[in-house]
C-alpha cells in the first residue's frame, strides 16, 4: 500500500516537474523570439567631467557655510547664470558670437582591455561617433589600460586608433596601470604618451604557449591522428606529435611576427630605439621615460584637471546592450570559451 503511494507521489511530481520545465521553455523562446525580432544595439553615453568637477568641488566648497550662507549663495549664482544666458542670446541675435567664445573639446575614452581585446567594437563605435562631429582644434585623450593579447585583437585595436590621426585629430593615450606588450603597440599610436610613475610599459615581444600531451595518450595506447593538406597547415598541436621541423616553423612565425611588431613601434615613435627595447622586456614609468618609450610622467586625472580649465571635456562610452539570456550565459559561455581557446584548439594562438 505505501510502496503505491510513494510511486503515485513521485509521479504526481514529476508531472508538476514536467509542467514547470514546459513553462519554462516557452517563456524562455518567447523572450528569444522577441529579442531576436528587436534587434538589440549598444547606447552612446556621454559625460560632461568638466560640469561633473564642477559639481563635486562645489559640495565641499559648500560644505561648511550655514545655511543662511547657502541661500544668498544659490541665489547669486542663479543671478549670474540668468546674466550669462542672457548676454550670449543677445550675441547670438546680433551675430557678435566670436568663435573663441566656443571651446575646443577633450574627448575622454577608456579602454579596459583583456585577452582578446573584446573593448574594441565599443571603441570603434567612440571613434566613429568622434570623427563625425570633431573640429580640428578638438582632441582625444585615451584612458589605457591593457597587459596584452592576441596579436590579431590588438592589431585591429591599434587601426582604430589610427583613424584619429588620418583624420588630423591629437590623440594621447594615458597609462595609469598598465599597457604591455599589445597595449603598448595601441599606445604607440599616439601623438603623445603619459604614464603614471609606476605604471607598467613596454614587454614589447611575442610568447605562445601550447601544451602538448601526445606522450600521455601514447602512454595509454590512444592515437591521435592529425590530418592537413598543405606542409604546415598545422606547425605544432596539442594532441598530435610534434616534430622538430615543425617547431622550428613556428618559432619563425613568431619571430617575423615580432618583426612586425617592431616595425610597427619604429614607424610610430622614430625616436626610439626599437632594438634596445624589443627584447620582451617591461619597465616602471620613470624608466620607460629614460628609454622615450613614454613622453611624460603624469597620471590621466591630472590631464583632464588642466583640460577643464581651457576646454570642454566629455567622456564618451560606448555601452552594448545585453539580452536577458546574454546576461543569464555570459558567465557560462566564457568558461565554455576559455576551455576550447586553451585546450581543444589544434591551432595554437601568438600573443602580443
Amino acid at each position: 500500500m505505501w510502496s503505491e503511494i510513494l510511486v503515485g507521489y513521485g509521479i504526481f511530481i514529476l508531472e508538476i516537474l514536467t509542467i514547470l520545465l514546459i513553462i519554462g521553455a516557452i517563456i524562455f523562446a518567447i523572450i528569444a523570439l522577441k529579442q531576436k525580432k528587436n534587434a538589440i544595439h549598444g547606447e552612446l553615453e556621454l559625460t560632461d567631467l568638466a560640469k561633473e568637477f564642477e559639481e563635486n568641488s562645489k559640495k565641499v566648497r559648500d560644505f561648511y557655510l550655514t545655511e543662511d550662507e547657502l541661500k544668498t549663495q544659490e541665489k547669486a549664482e542663479k543671478k549670474a547664470e540668468k546674466a550669462k544666458a542672457k548676454e550670449q542670446m543677445a550675441k547670438r541675435k546680433s551675430g557678435e558670437l566670436l568663435e573663441k567664445e566656443i571651446k575646443p573639446t577633450l574627448y575622454v575614452l577608456d579602454f579596459k582591455g583583456d585577452v582578446q581585446a573584446s573593448a574594441t567594437g565599443a571603441l570603434r563605435e567612440e571613434i566613429s561617433t568622434i570623427l563625425s562631429v570633431a573640429k580640428p582644434e578638438d582632441e582625444v585623450l585615451l584612458r589605457l589600460e591593457s597587459p596584452g593579447g592576441v596579436v590579431h585583437g590588438y592589431g585591429l585595436a591599434a587601426s582604430q586608433l589610427a583613424r584619429l590621426k588620418q583624420h588630423g585629430i591629437k590623440l594621447t593615450v594615458a597609462v595609469d596601470k598598465v599597457a604591455a606588450s599589445g597595449g603598448y603597440m595601441m599606445a604607440c599610436v599616439a601623438d603623445k604618451i603619459v604614464s603614471a610613475p609606476f605604471a607598467i610599459i613596454g614587454s614589447v615581444g611575442v610568447v605562445a604557449q601550447v601544451p602538448n600531451i601526445h606522450r600521455l595518450l601514447k602512454k595509454h595506447d590512444v592515437d591521435v591522428d592529425v590530418m592537413t593538406a598543405g606542409e604546415f597547415k598545422r606547425t605544432v598541436t596539442v594532441l598530435g606529435e610534434n616534430t622538430e621541423k615543425g617547431k622550428q616553423k613556428f618559432q619563425q612565425e613568431l619571430e617575423e611576427t615580432h618583426e612586425l611588431f617592431k616595425q610597427f613601434v619604429a614607424q610610430n615613435r622614430p625616436h626610439l630605439d626599437v632594438n634596445q627595447i624589443a627584447t620582451g622586456e617591461h619597465w616602471f614609468g620613470q624608466q620607460a621615460l629614460n628609454l622615450k618609450l613614454v613622453d611624460e610622467i603624469e597620471t590621466s586625472d591630472d590631464l583632464i584637471l588642466q583640460a577643464i580649465k581651457e576646454k570642454s571635456v566629455l567622456a564618451v562610452h560606448y555601452k552594448q546592450k545585453k539580452s536577458i539570456l546574454q546576461k543569464l550565459g555570459k558567465q557560462a559561455e566564457e568558461s565554455a570559451d576559455n576551455i576550447v581557446l586553451n585546450w581543444t584548439k589544434f591551432n595554437p594562438r601568438t600573443y602580443f
